[in-house]
């Protein structure tokens, strides 16, 4: 047990996280994400959602500040101007931090491919999926 860390990240998270360097990506997504398919590394989060998740991961990992854009999510086949309930929650948590961009879809997979590890959530509701990249850690 350890003071101050959101209970849902677990050991292998934490590990995770600690081990990513600067300008690292992670990716969280949702349950029909092909996550082993596509991972280096895949954690399950089973039963959380990708808010959820990403708001645990936040708590722990800063943005990078030296790139226009840190955080990217998916975006809607045919639709690229529709934000769904999920984005529109992610881009809240987010918040002030940081710029947000969308990436089309296969594109979304070719960068979460090359992320340093996959989050896999039980998140059910479609195109809940984001890419963070991993800023430098101030003390």
């Amino acid at each position: 047990m350890l003071i101050n860390i959101d209970p849902l990240l677990s050991p292998d998270l934490l590990h995770t996280l600690r081990a990513m360097g600067h300008g690292d990506e992670i990716a969280v997504v949702d349950a029909n994400f092909p996550g082993t398919t596509n991972a280096q590394r895949l954690i399950r989060l089973d039963g959380i959602s990708v808010t959820e998740a990403t708001k645990a991961i936040l708590s722990v990992l800063p943005l990078d500040e030296f790139v226009d854009v840190p955080v990217h999510t998916m975006e809607v086949v045919g639709k690229a101007e529709d934000v769904p309930p999920a984005v529109a929650e992610l881009r809240a948590i987010v918040g002030d931090r940081a710029q947000c961009s969308t990436l089309e879809r296969f594109a979304f997979y070719a960068r979460a491919r090359e992320c340093f590890a996959i989050v896999q959530t039980g998140e059910t509701r479609l195109y809940g999926n984001v890419i963070l990249k991993k800023g430098v850690v101030r003390l």
